[in-house]
């Protein structure tokens, strides 16, 4: 079964560093757009930063500068670089990849999402 395990989460002051790291396992055929979304409580999930398989990335307005999406195809893994951080950057951080691989012996092409991973950024 393909999946996604995030680590790296952490409490942090403000303008501290963390790493975030998204790891695909499975059977994989190939891994289009990765992604970084988070959802604070109470608030919706929004997207944090992109990263497609050719290598572009876009960034939300509130972390331009700050967070630095990549990738390590080689290892299926996605990185999320994140610094000066904020109070306001709490939330639970999930990753997301576009996968196409073996599921229950399917082939299919779809969705997936980790399980999450908590940053807290004290003030």
């Amino acid at each position: 079964q393909v999946q996604l395990v995030e680590s790296g989460g952490g409490l942090v002051q403000a303008g501290g560093s963390l790493r975030l790291s998204c790891a695909a396992s499975g059977t994989i055929l190939r891994i289009n757009t990765m992604a970084w979304y988070r959802q604070a409580p109470g608030r919706q999930r929004e997207l944090v930063a992109g990263n497609t398989s050719g290598g572009r990335t876009n960034y939300a307005d509130s972390v331009k500068g700050r967070f630095t999406i990549s990738r390590d195809n080689a290892k299926n893994t996605l990185y999320l670089q994140m610094n000066s951080l904020k109070p306001d950057d709490t939330a639970v951080y999930y990753c997301n990849a576009q996968i196409l691989g073996y599921s229950s012996g399917t082939l299919v092409s779809r969705d997936y999402w980790g399980q999450g991973t908590q940053v807290t950024v004290s003030s």
